[in-house]
């Protein structure tokens, strides 16, 4: 057996250590998350089908059709929100802070939503424009950088690549590689 496969042998072997205790228990908070995910969707059907919701303690009208309308649009865009915002937090790989981009759009289109205002969908692109011209040259940048080490490139040898003339397929290869 090789020394990987003997390390995680002595992990399963010893579950009392404490940082395999702390992962697994963050680990199963972490699925039962995910798991409850589908509820906070489908709480929706818990509203009323009426313009004014009315209880003992409040009466609130909404400018929506109904507070079933409503809240289905608010679930709509409070569970995907929830699941990147939780991906987001638990990712280990260099490049989640692209993962801002798609959490800024669902929170302004749920902010929207909140103000209740007739456009909710179509104005966020506006907001999320300028964060997406500083968080995706910062990410291409960490990935460059990242690379950079890997490959241990230098400098000049980066300059002379972008010096040598090539055709667009193969630039575009060079992308993925």
């Amino acid at each position: 057996m090789d020394k990987q496969n003997n390390k995680s042998m002595e992990v399963c072997d010893h579950p009392t250590t404490g940082s395999s205790q702390s992962s697994l228990f963050i680990g199963g908070v972490i699925v039962i998350l995910i798991a409850v995910s589908p509820f906070i969707f489908y709480a929706y059907e818990s509203f009323p089908k009426k313009n004014i919701w009315e209880t003992p303690f409040f009466s609130i009208e909404t400018a929506f059709a109904d507070w079933y309308g409503y809240a289905w649009y608010l679930v709509g865009k409070i569970t995907p929100l929830y699941l990147l915002l939780l991906w987001f937090f638990t990712c280990k790989h260099w490049w989640h802070w692209i993962i801002l981009v798609p959490i800024a759009m669902y929170s302004f289109q749920l902010m929207g939503l909140i103000n209740q205002s007739n456009n909710y969908d179509e104005l966020e692109i506006y907001y999320v424009i300028p964060l997406m011209m500083i968080i995706i040259p910062a990410v291409y940048v960490i990935r460059a950088k990242l690379f950079d080490k890997v490959r241990g490139d230098d400098l000049k040898s980066f300059e002379e690549e972008l010096s040598q003339k090539r055709s667009t397929w193969h630039q575009i290869k060079d992308l993925f590689r």
